[in-house]
């Protein structure tokens, strides 16, 4: 999929990992636990076919993640975060260096190391169009949408996404922060229908990979 593309084509995937009952973690926050080993390593695979990975502050706060390329050969993209109002923590994993990894954000804290790259922004919600045009721009073409939920809808719904991977747990939280969110339909036959692969996981972990072009 992302390997057959041409080199000088953009392509955005997004993945979401969820319950049965569409949550990515529990009303507090907590989301560790809910998705496998074997979803963690497809999600790593995907990392180190693309040119960098972004997710949104809230993820980037809630979560503290690395990012990186682990357990499978590849290198670990360039770790993009999405924080126009400069929210997250300058100590958070997202901005180590010890990796040599490149590090860009949309805002940020003034206080990050000198080796963040912060790209200006107008404020508010922020354009997925030209997140992706300014991340060309600077030579990254092939784009992990990794979370959370908000990050990626917000992209879904703009249309800015190529692919679109929801991994589906066999776990009912009952309540919590919901994977999708994106404007309605009306009726059912106006829904979006893409060609889509199911892949079952051990541990009955299904993924679902959308087809959105």
């Amino acid at each position: 999929m992302i390997e057959a593309q041409s080199s000088g084509k953009r392509l955005v995937i997004a993945q979401l990992g969820q319950s049965l009952d569409g949550r990515i973690a529990t009303p507090t926050g907590s989301s560790r636990g809910i998705n496998g080993p074997a979803a963690m390593t497809h999600l790593l695979r995907l990392r180190a076919l693309v040119d960098a990975v972004v997710v949104g502050a809230g993820t980037a706060r809630a979560d503290n993640p690395r990012l990186t390329v682990r357990h499978c050969q590849g290198e670990s993209p360039a770790r993009v975060v999405i924080d126009p109002r400069g929210s997250v923590c300058p100590s958070s994993e997202v901005w180590c260096p010890k990796d040599g990894t490149r590090r860009l954000v949309f805002g940020g804290n003034s206080q990050l190391d000198a080796g963040v790259e912060r790209l200006e922004t107008p404020g508010g919600m922020l354009d997925p169009a030209w997140i992706l045009d300014e991340l060309k721009a600077r030579g990254m073409k092939r784009i992990l949408i990794e979370g959370g939920g908000s990050t990626v809808s917000h992209f879904l719904a703009s249309g800015a996404l190529d692919f679109l991977h929801v991994l589906v747990a066999p776990v009912v939280l009952g309540s919590g922060l919901t994977g999708l969110a994106i404007p309605g339909v009306n009726a059912v036959d106006e829904a979006t229908r893409p060609p889509t692969e199911v892949h079952v996981f051990d541990g009955e972990y299904v993924l679902f990979a959308c087809d959105l072009r």
